[in-house]
């Protein structure tokens, strides 16, 4: 197989770059391997394709069963054969993120020359990498499949960050774009939630350093307890409450529970046990290294930073078609965020739609049961496809 030919559709697919990606460290990174799949038919045009960016913890399986934990797709719901991003009519591209931890080059892969000869991991010693460095690899990506330019780019909170990164990097390459619960930078209450999380993961005694996996060891309870953290972040006050309440799994704290004596540090309130098993889970399929390397990238990303601190300036002239949406109870990133950004569009005189969700939910609300959220996506992409004459 050439060094940037991909494997077929239907294969476990995946891309070899051998000459690298350079990176915004001043580093070039190479051989780079990318994780991918496709849904859908490729037009004879080329131009029916859909890129989707997933969020942090999300991968490339976005409308099929995980292959790790056989869940359905983070996406099935939305992308799919007469869904909101029809297969029948799209063609649907995802990768794992570079830096990722589901075939990407990232800190779980062996480092290798470009013959492919391997040593050891990457583990800590991998470079830091940026949002812009994720759209690189992606664009390359996108060439790779023979594609010259994107219908439309998709994705929501740090897939929001990526579409937002493409429409400034590479604004040519696309028709449209819909960042979906994002901001153009990362807010400190973002980076402190961040730090958290990874400082429970360095702390934990299983941590090594970095190089956990030369003990056969992974450092999990600090990375359930970073999930646990973040995970609190997705979700309201209102939706917890639904959820949960003070429902209690063992009984009152001075009492017997179904199980036995109550201990003060059992996990007493179901939202307890809830948070428990989404940290018990997720150390199943991410690396706490993957975890360290994407949380700074996403810490990093400042839209306007390259363009005088001017976010309108990174959008001037730009030929894309956006549609934003944020969701009312989203508190990790507001709507608020994306007024600013919106109002940054305008003023370079984008071609720009904002809508916002009401919703309960939080900031999960574009992976969760929202149907005006899935008329939004819809229209809107029958829109641009209606504008482009595509058929």
């Amino acid at each position: 197989m050439n060094s940037t030919t991909p494997l077929a559709i239907g294969e476990q697919q995946h891309v070899r770059f051998a000459e690298g990606l350079g990176l915004d460290c001043g580093v070039t990174l190479a051989p780079v391997d990318i994780a991918y799949r496709t849904y859908g038919t490729l037009s004879e045009k080329r131009d029916n394709a859909i890129l989707i960016c997933h969020a942090f913890t999300g991968d490339q399986y976005v409308a099929e069963e995980h292959p790790l934990t056989g869940k359905p797709g983070w996406w099935s719901r939305m992308v799919g054969p007469g869904k909101p991003i029809d297969t029948n009519r799209f063609f649907v591209i995802c990768s794992n993120v570079l830096g990722g931890c589901m075939g990407s080059t990232g800190p779980r892969s062996l480092r290798t020359d470009a013959e492919g000869d391997g040593a050891e991991l990457w583990g800590t010693a991998f470079p830091p990498i940026t949002i812009r460095d994720m759209v690189r690899a992606q664009h390359k990506l996108v060439h790779a499949l023979g594609i010259e330019k994107l219908f439309a780019v998709i994705g929501g909170s740090m897939g929001g960050m990526q579409v937002l990164e493409w429409t400034v990097t590479y604004p040519q390459m696309m028709l449209a774009a819909m960042p979906i619960a994002t901001s153009p930078f990362h807010s400190a209450q973002n980076i402190a939630f961040n730090e958290v999380g990874r400082q429970a993961i360095i702390a934990d005694p299983d941590w090594r350093g970095g190089r956990y996996w030369a003990d056969d060891v992974v450092p999990a309870r600090g990375l359930a307890v970073a999930r646990m953290m973040g995970h609190i972040t997705y979700l309201s006050e209102e939706a917890l409450t639904r959820k949960f309440g003070r429902r209690m799994r063992r009984g009152p704290v001075s009492g017997q529970g179904p199980e036995g004596p109550v201990s003060m540090f059992s996990d007493i309130f179901e939202v307890e046990s809830y948070l428990r098993y989404q940290g018990s889970t997720f150390v199943r399929r991410f690396d706490a290294n993957s975890y360290l390397t994407i949380t700074r990238a996403m810490d990093w990303f400042d839209i306007a930073a390259d363009h005088d601190g001017e976010l309108t300036h990174a959008f001037a002239g730009t030929p894309v078609r956006f549609c934003v949406v944020s969701f009312s109870s989203d508190w990790l990133f507001p709507t608020s965020a994306a007024r600013t950004l919106v109002r940054a569009l305008n003023r370079a005189a984008a071609n720009v739609s904002f809508v916002e969700i009401e919703t309960d939910k939080g900031h999960d609300s574009f992976l969760l049961e929202e149907p005006d959220f899935d008329r939004t996506v819809r229209g809107f992409l029958c829109g641009v496809a209606e504008h482009a004459g595509l058929a």
